[in-house]
C-alpha cells in the first residue's frame, strides 16, 4: 500500500464510529452481566497479589503520587500510576479472564484503565460500564485478526493488544468523538509493547504487560482528546500495527468491524479454576483424573497432543520445561502443571512458589511428560486437553477434555467467581469482614458513583 493507494475511510476509522455510537443503556443484559463478573474477578485478583514482591516493586518504582485507588493499598497515585500497579497485580499469578479465540487476558488491562480514569475524571458508574465493554470487546476482537501470529513474531498479544483495548475503553468512558478516537487509537499503537522473554527464566516483565497497556490507554485517550494527531491507517498500513507484531499486512479485519456492537465476543469470556497459563487447562484436569487412577510410579511416559502455536512458549526448551527455574516459571510449563495435577489433585496458587516447582515427586513425573503435535487440534479456536499415558505392564490410558472449564461451554456461576473472589481475598491477607464489604462495593458500582475507597488497604 502506497500514499496514493491510502483507503478513504481506514479501520480505525470505522472502530471508532462504532465505538463512539456505544450507549451504556443499550449494552445486552449478557455484557453487563459478564463485564459486573469480570469487576469481581479483577478485585479479587489484585488483592491476593498486593503482598508479592512484584507489585511491591511496580508501586516502589511510582514517583506520580495522586488520587487513584491502588487495590489493596493506601496509598494513592495518578490515574497512569495506579492502571500501571493494578494492571500488573491483577495479571500477576495468571488467574486472570482469558478470551479463548486470541488468546488475551482483557480484565486485567481495560479494567484498571477504565477505573483509574473515572476516579480522576469523576465519571459515574454507567461510564464505567461503557468503558469495560467497549475496551474488552476492542481488545478481544482485535486477537481475532490474525491469531497466534504475535506470539510467533515475539510479542504477546495481551500486551498489544491491550493498548489498545485500554484506549478504546478510556475513550469510550470519557466519550471521545470519533475524530479524538481515531487519534487517539492511532497514537497507542505506537505504545505497544511487550515481547515475550520472560519465558527463558521465569522474569517478571509478563505480569507488568497488563499495566503497562492499561496506563498506555490512559495516556493516548488524553492525548487523542487533546487533538494529538495519529495514523489512521495504524492498523493496514505498510508500517502498521499488524506489519509490526504479527508480521502481516494481509489481515482480514472483517472479525473487527463486522459486527462489532451487534455480536458481543464480551460474552464468552473464560475465568480460569487454575492461576497459570490457560492453554494447560485441559490438560490439568486429564491429569488430575489419570492421578485419581493409577499411581505416579507405575507411570513410563505421559505424552499430551497439542497445538502447533502453544510448543515454543508451553513446551521448549522440553529439559527446561520439566524443571522449571522458579514458581513464575512453572505457570508456563505444561509438564511442571500436568505433573502437578497428577501429584497432587488439584493446582492452585500455592503451587507456583519457588519451593513447590522443586519437589522431587513432581519433577520426577515432569520429566516422563512429552508432547507430540496434532495437527487436528484446534487452537486457538478452541482449548483442548489429550493425554496418552503409558504405564509399566503397558497398558495405556488415555484422557481428554473437549474445552477450557470455566469458558463458554461450562462458564463458572456468579456464585463461583465470588467464591473465588473471597478466597483470592483471603489470600492477600484481608478480613472476611473487608472482602464482604469490597464484594457490595463491586456489585453495585456500575449503578453509581465511581467509589473505590472500599478497595484501599
Amino acid at each position: 500500500m502506497t500514499s496514493s493507494e491510502l483507503p478513504k475511510v481506514a479501520v480505525a476509522e470505522q472502530l471508532a464510529q462504532k465505538i463512539c455510537a456505544l450507549d451504556a443503556a443499550h449494552l445486552p443484559k449478557a455484557v453487563r452481566v459478564k463485564c459486573a463478573e469480570l469487576l469481581i474477578d479483577v478485585v479479587g485478583l489484585a488483592v491476593t497479589a498486593r503482598n508479592e514482591d512484584y507489585v511491591k516493586s511496580a508501586l516502589a518504582g511510582c514517583d506520580d503520587d495522586g488520587p487513584c485507588t491502588v487495590i489493596g493499598h493506601s496509598r494513592g497515585l495518578s490515574a497512569a500510576g495506579a492502571a500501571l500497579v493494578n494492571g500488573t497485580a491483577i495479571h500477576g499469578e495468571d488467574f486472570d479472564d482469558t478470551f479463548e479465540g486470541g488468546p488475551v487476558h482483557a480484565g486485567a488491562v481495560v479494567v484498571p484503565a477504565v477505573l483509574a480514569a473515572c476516579e480522576r475524571h469523576e465519571l459515574d458508574g454507567g461510564a464505567a460500564l461503557l468503558g469495560i465493554a467497549a475496551g474488552v470487546e476492542t481488545m478481544c476482537r482485535l486477537s481475532l485478526v490474525a491469531p497466534t501470529l504475535t506470539h510467533k513474531a515475539g510479542f504477546h498479544p495481551t500486551a498489544v493488544f491491550g493498548a489498545v483495548g485500554a484506549t478504546a475503553g478510556v475513550g469510550a468512558a470519557l466519550k471521545l468523538s470519533p475524530r479524538q478516537m481515531v487519534d487517539a487509537l492511532g497514537t497507542v499503537g505506537s505504545m505497544a509493547a511487550g515481547i515475550i522473554e520472560y519465558l527463558a527464566e521465569g522474569a517478571w516483565t509478563k505480569r507488568l504487560h497488563a499495566g503497562w497497556a492499561a496506563q498506555s490507554g490512559i495516556r493516548a485517550a488524553l492525548l487523542g482528546r487533546a487533538g494529538f494527531l495519529g495514523p489512521r491507517t495504524v492498523f493496514e498500513g505498510v508500517h502498521g500495527f499488524f506489519h509490526a507484531f504479527a508480521h502481516t499486512t494481509k489481515a482480514d479485519f472483517d472479525p473487527v468491524i463486522g459486527d462489532f456492537g451487534v455480536r458481543w465476543v464480551t460474552e464468552t469470556l473464560a475465568f480460569k479454576p487454575y492461576p497459570c497459563g490457560t492453554m494447560t487447562h485441559p490438560y490439568i484436569d486429564c491429569a488430575r483424573r489419570l492421578g485419581a487412577r493409577v499411581r505416579a510410579d507405575d507411570v513410563v511416559e505421559m505424552v499430551c497432543e497439542v497445538g502447533e502455536g502453544t510448543v515454543h512458549r508451553l513446551w521448549e526448551p522440553l529439559a527446561a520445561k520439566q524443571h522449571p527455574k522458579n514458581g513464575y516459571a512453572g505457570k508456563f510449563s505444561t509438564p511442571y502443571c500436568v505433573a502437578t495435577g497428577f501429584v497432587r489433585g488439584n493446582v492452585g496458587l500455592s503451587d507456583f512458589s519457588d519451593a513447590a516447582v522443586h519437589d522431587p515427586a513432581v519433577l520426577a513425573l515432569a520429566a516422563k511428560v512429552r508432547y507430540e503435535i496434532d495437527p487436528k487440534n484446534p487452537y486457538p479456536k478452541n482449548f483442548t486437553g489429550h493425554i496418552r499415558l503409558t504405564l509399566r505392564d503397558g497398558t495405556v490410558i488415555e484422557e481428554r477434555q473437549p474445552y477450557m472449564r470455566g469458558g463458554a461451554q461450562e462458564p463458572l456461576s456468579r456464585a463461583d467467581i465470588e467464591q473465588k473472589f473471597l478466597l483470592n481475598a483471603k489470600h492477600g491477607g484481608w478480613s472476611a469482614e473487608h472482602a464482604t464489604a469490597a464484594l457490595k462495593l463491586i456489585g453495585t458500582l456500575f449503578d453509581g458513583p465511581v467509589n473505590l475507597a472500599a478497595l484501599q488497604g
